[in-house]
């Protein structure tokens, strides 16, 4: 190599570095081969990181997307449970990769907006520094009970759980985990209708309390939609009320809290896709095309809305704005009822 071709790579080489923008220049810094990759991004296969395992409505979520996301990118897509701590350990193993696009964290409405505020002695990574780049899915949640209680709509239960208050006695409801999105929904429309008693059932899952909350041994819960869709499908659950701006697609006959008159309790179950801190605005756009690609198949849209869930998309920003939002509104109920996960 002549001197002056020695001089052209070096040139190119800083001018690579100083393509990555300020938003990305401290990992240039620490990752300096980042620079001279960022252009042919992927050039090997992308992992999706799901803190949970395999088989749940997160693990779903990522799964659903891989064939279309290889078809967008032309590298292989790739699933990594590493479940634990209600998906901390996943968002922290995420936070602290190198922003080259090559681990991507498939995150929920748990380790991204509830976790900070529901674990008080566990050091949690801070959700709010990952990079957003694409909703997944959202799901309503749905208010269900027994068949065998005596409500048909919410009206009535909610004039059931205030006459049980007043008689002296708590109403228990069903959750799959302390310092869960349920209990908080449920700790949120408590407060929507004026506080009656309530006691908070926690179970080691969704499952559990399903299985007794058809039996009966337990009158009510808020879960997913595509959580909850199996029993009320069969006749086994009532449906009485779903918690987001509309009403489900998949449960057309469930009203919202909106048209029932309860102001202010609007919830939603999400599920997106976050990079690490420094991830450059170039992948960002590049993953959240080949995500809103994946999403717009047909095939893919009937299955995540044969589940009971909504199909996402849009933009980065728009999923940056929903994460802080609910990060808001739930770090607050948290607060005022005390919830914790340990």
């Amino acid at each position: 190599m002549t001197q002056d071709d020695s001089k052209l790579s070096l040139l190119s080489r800083r001018s690579a570095m100083l393509q990555i923008g300020a938003g990305g220049l401290g990992a240039a810094l620490l990752w300096p081969e980042l620079a001279l990759s960022q252009d042919a991004w992927p050039s090997k296969p992308v992992t999706l990181v799901v803190g949970y395992p395999p088989g749940g409505q997160t693990d779903f979520a990522g799964r659903v997307l891989t064939a279309g996301m290889q078809a967008s990118l032309g590298q292989s897509v790739v699933i990594d449970n590493k479940p634990g701590v209600n998906g901390n350990i996943a968002t922290d193993y995420v936070s602290k990769q190198p922003p080259d696009g090559y681990r991507l964290l498939v995150g929920n409405g748990s380790n991204m907006v509830l976790n900070p505020h529901t674990y008080r002695t566990t050091a949690v990574a801070d959700p709010l520094k990952l990079v957003p780049i694409g909703l997944i899915l959202t799901s309503g949640l749905l208010l269900v009970v027994p068949t065998s209680l005596p409500v048909k709509t919410v009206e009535e239960f909610i004039a059931w759980v205030k006459a049980q208050d007043k008689e002296g006695k708590i109403v228990d409801y069903a959750s799959g985990g302390p310092g869960s999105l349920v209990q908080t929904t449920m700790e949120l429309f408590r407060e929507r209708i004026g506080k009656p008693k309530m006691s908070h059932v926690p179970y080691k899952g969704s499952g559990p309390a399903m299985t007794d909350l058809v039996a009966g041994r337990i009158p009510c819960m808020f879960d997913a939609a595509s959580v909850v869709a199996p029993f009320v499908k069969s006749g086994q659950l009532k449906a009485l009320m779903a918690t987001g701006p509309k009403r489900i697609p998949a449960f057309p006959d469930v009203p919202t809290a909106t048209e029932r008159g309860i102001k202010d309790f609007q919830v939603i179950s999400f599920i997106g896709m976050y990079g690490p801190p420094g991830l450059s605005s170039d992948i960002v756009k590049k993953v959240n095309t080949a995500t809103n690609a994946a999403l717009k198949d047909p095939k893919v849209q009937k299955t995540i809305a044969d589940r009971g869930d909504e199909p996402g998309g849009g933009t980065p920003e728009e999923l940056g704005a929903m994460t802080r939002d609910n990060y808001k509104l739930l770090g607050e109920v948290v607060k005022k009822n005390d919830i914790r996960a340990e």
